[in-house]
């Protein structure tokens, strides 16, 4: 994901993104946001035994955002205030690459707190996992030519979602399709809610 937005051409940050209401640039503002959430959570340590686990860690609403949130109306305001292209890549390079060491050193056994719940340090990363796969797949939503989430992080995304889900996607869908299907980033053909079947009327997943 780092790689993929430092390799932007300063015009992409400009394009629409997967997320509804934001540009790019805002997404990548977005990560930003989380790698520090990453670090911060690392660093809260909890006493208590798990209340949430990767799949569990996830809340499902029940329709998808608008992007009018205040929340996601201040990610435009911070986005804006970088000014240049540069300095958005700069800042994650260098937030997202502490957040990455921070992560390799963290014992998976850990217990540590985040949004009032209590989680390993393994499965709190393996949900990260499912976020920053999704939000690839956001920036790349209208920039083909860009690289796309490793197929391991699809694959392991695909069957958390699964299991937030309840029931497996066809196979006949790729990892990325039902990824994009599920949380509803995209709308399916005829052919694939057919395939979907009963699961449909479970979609879209819409993950906060």
């Amino acid at each position: 994901m780092r790689t993929a937005v430092a390799e932007l051409p300063d015009q992409d940050f400009a394009q629409p993104s997967g997320c509804a209401g934001w540009l790019v640039r805002d997404l990548v503002c977005h990560l930003i946001i989380d790698a520090q959430d990453v670090l911060i959570t690392l660093v809260t340590p909890a006493e208590t035994e798990p209340t949430r686990d990767a799949v569990t860690y996830w809340e499902v609403a029940g329709t998808p955002p608008t992007g009018d949130d205040p929340l996601d109306a201040l990610i435009v305001r911070l986005a804006a205030a970088y000014g240049e292209p540069w300095l958005l890549k700069f800042h994650l390079d260098d937030v997202g690459s502490a957040a990455g060491r921070a992560a390799e050193l963290a014992d998976p056994d850990l217990r540590v707190g985040t949004r009032d719940q209590v989680l390993t340090v393994g499965d709190y990363l393996s949900a990260y996992v499912l976020e920053w796969t999704l939000h690839h797949l956001d920036l790349i939503a209208h920039l083909p030519d860009v690289a796309g989430p490793p197929a391991e992080g699809l694959a392991r995304s695909r069957e958390m979602l699964e299991q937030i889900a309840g029931a497996a996607f066809p196979p006949s869908l790729s990892d990325e399709d039902a990824l994009l299907i599920g949380t509803g980033r995209r709308a399916p053909t005829d052919a694939e809610k057919a395939a979907v079947g009963e699961l449909a009327a479970k979609l879209p997943l819409v993950l906060g």
